[in-house]
């Protein structure tokens, strides 16, 4: 059987300073969504196994002409969570079994690869009678080689999906956000050539940014292959013989490159091609960078206009599923004035992400270590390190991607130290040009003084912090007095803050809960970010829209809902929406370029 998931570190790699180089097994294949294949999505069949029994192996095994599996009765749309497809499965935790018949003519000089966008939180694989593999973890894409598994005529794939949450998950058992189950992202079958392109990075070079760089890595017989580079806009076309390891590096100097920006999100045709292999991307080329203290996108300083984002369809419909919801909730921030989103808290959907680089929204990208991990935990740490490198590696061309950020809201302690910090260290492995950051806890306060001293700060490029003034502590009106100092010469993200409301209760600015109670408390912090935040290089209001959660139990107010979007779960504005609008229209027409707030 094979296996998608780093199942263990070695206790003594684990807790040394240098994690061990330990990636997941199986192909890892970029840009799945653009290559020659055949959508698996649809209506699946499916059956409960509320006790996790069942043999998905046999499920599997083609049935004779005629035959009927009456213990798959039920239907459930691919892409898309179990939870808001089925009343009886809104709080369901456990394990379902997805079922799909499907016929394939074979080409015997293809080989073929399953490709899951994402399945919460475990699958295991089967097709056709034979166990193909398992992955773990619920928001990244996962592979596996099929070409001797699949029949040439009718074919059944069997995927079995578990969402219920362990001390070892990453997310843990806790956390602030829904625990939608199933096959949440597309589904395909794959065909490649018997040598073909599994991996590649197309950027500005690190030393040069006058130049285009990258590599290109194969997966088959490689030995004396050539890969052709070839973007036609800018009338480039290279080849390039693959070294002994399979990878073909590459450089090359362009005439009049568009870089891309939030004001110019250009975007350029990338085709890579190794014999009957082909792969072609849409590509954006642009440089980021700190420099004392700023954030630097193509060598000028900005400042970053952003929100906080769910994967969650707009108008309450469950997990996102389609590019349209993808750019109805981005097209919202957009509205609202930003040029920077926080994809909160775990890996999005690809869709998202690249819908925000054609929008020319700069994105902060998260793996979901969250709250109280169990930070002396090797399986956790193989978790999250294994989540961390699929979303590395799925999104390194995105040019749109800027921050990757490894925690949220973690608490001191020497292991977390050491846990953040292999992480940190592997992020730069795999990426080291884009800036790494976290998300701390504002908690230190000294004399009216909120103090940033967490020895991760030591760690991280750009320093994000979450504070709710005027929510969790002191009133509203005593936030502009709150005094801040950054113990790092480094860039600071306002990375959270904000309150909840429901849409249409309305009442006294003093009233929790209200509109007004949350324009207010926007209002003062906007007051605060200007009066005692001068250091900042941007900022991320926790959040765009009202997300479920099942750790907000108030009927009246919450219903399974945190409230403390600027829309409501069906898109309707609140107050507070228009206060933010109004600083990102000040802060664009007085102070975008400048890197700083004032």
């Amino acid at each position: 059987m094979r296996t998608n998931t780093m199942v263990a570190l070695l206790f003594a790699l684990f807790f040394s300073i240098g994690s061990a180089d330990v990636l997941a097994e199986g192909i890892v294949l970029q840009n799945a969504e653009n290559r020659e294949g055949f959508v698996l999505d649809g209506l699946w069949n499916v059956r409960l196994a509320p006790f996790r029994g069942g043999n998905g192996k046999g499920m599997s095994k083609p049935m004779k002409p005629g035959a009927k599996d009456e213990s798959f009765v039920d239907r459930l749309a691919v892409p898309g969570d179990w939870n808001t497809q089925a009343e009886k499965l809104y709080y369901y935790e456990g394990s379902v079994f997805y079922k799909r018949n499907f016929k394939w003519k074979k080409n015997s000089a293809k080989r073929y690869i399953l490709h899951f966008g994402a399945a919460n939180y475990e699958a295991e694989v089967f097709l056709n009678g034979n166990t193909i593999g398992t992955h773990k973890g619920g928001f990244t894409p996962f592979d596996f080689e099929v070409t001797d598994e699949l029949l040439n005529g009718d074919n059944t794939l069997v995927v079995k999906v578990t969402n219920q949450r362990k001390k070892e998950s990453i997310p843990t058992i806790r956390f602030d956000w829904w625990n939608y189950g199933g096959l949440t992202r597309s589904v395909k079958l794959v065909e490649v050539g018997e040598t073909f392109i599994s991996d590649y990075s197309v950027a500005l070079d690190q030393n040069d940014k006058r130049m285009i760089s990258g590599w290109t890595q194969l997966d088959g017989k490689y030995q004396g292959k050539e890969v052709t580079v070839e973007i036609p806009e800018l009338k480039i076309k290279k080849s390039v013989t693959v070294s002994d390891n399979g990878k073909a590096e590459f450089i090359v100097k362009p005439k009049r490159l568009e870089l891309w920006s939030p004001e110019t999100p250009k975007l350029y045709t990338v085709r890579l091609t190794v014999g009957d292999d082909k792969v072609e991307d849409k590509i954006g080329f642009r440089s980021i960078e700190t420099k004392n203290g700023d954030i630097l996108l193509n060598g000028k300083k900005v400042f970053l206009r952003g929100i906080n984002l769910h994967e969650e369809a707009p108008m309450g419909g469950g997990r996102l599923t389609t590019a349209e919801e993808c750019r109805t909730l981005l097209g919202w921030a957009k509205e609202l004035g930003c040029n920077f989103v926080r994809l909160a808290h775990y890996p999005h959907s690809e869709m998202m992400v690249r819908e925000a680089e054609r929008m020319g929204l700069m994105v902060w990208a998260e793996i979901p270590v969250y709250w109280k991990i169990d930070f002396e935990n090797e399986t956790a740490y193989a978790n999250a390190e294994q989540m961390l490198v699929e979303m590395v590696q799925r999104d390194r061309n995105r040019a749109s991607v800027i921050l990757w950020s490894v925690a949220n809201e973690t608490r001191e302690s020497e292991a977390r130290q050491r846990f953040l910090g292999n992480l940190l260290k592997k992020t730069k492995e795999l990426d080291p040009v884009r800036l790494t950051t976290a998300a701390l806890e504002a908690f230190k306060e000294v004399d009216g003084v909120r103090v940033i001293d967490d020895p991760l700060g030591d760690l991280v490029d750009v320093l994000g912090v979450n504070c709710y003034c005027g929510w969790y502590f002191r009133k509203p009106t005593e936030c502009p007095e709150l005094g801040w100092e950054i113990k790092f010469d480094k860039p600071v993200i306002f990375s959270e803050f904000g309150a909840g409301a429901l849409q249409g209760h309305y009442g006294d600015k003093s009233e929790k809960w209200t509109e007004e109670y949350q324009e207010e408390v926007y209002r003062q912090n906007i007051g605060m970010i200007k009066e005692q935040m001068p250091f900042l290089d941007g900022m991320t209001p926790w959040i765009l829209v009202d997300f479920r959660s099942p750790i907000r139990p108030n009927r009246v107010i919450q219903n399974d809902y945190n409230r403390k979007g600027l829309l409501s779960e069906k898109g309707v504005r609140k107050k507070a929406f228009y206060v933010l609008q109004k600083f990102y229209q000040e802060l664009e027409e007085k102070a975008f370029g400048k890197g700083k707030v004032q």
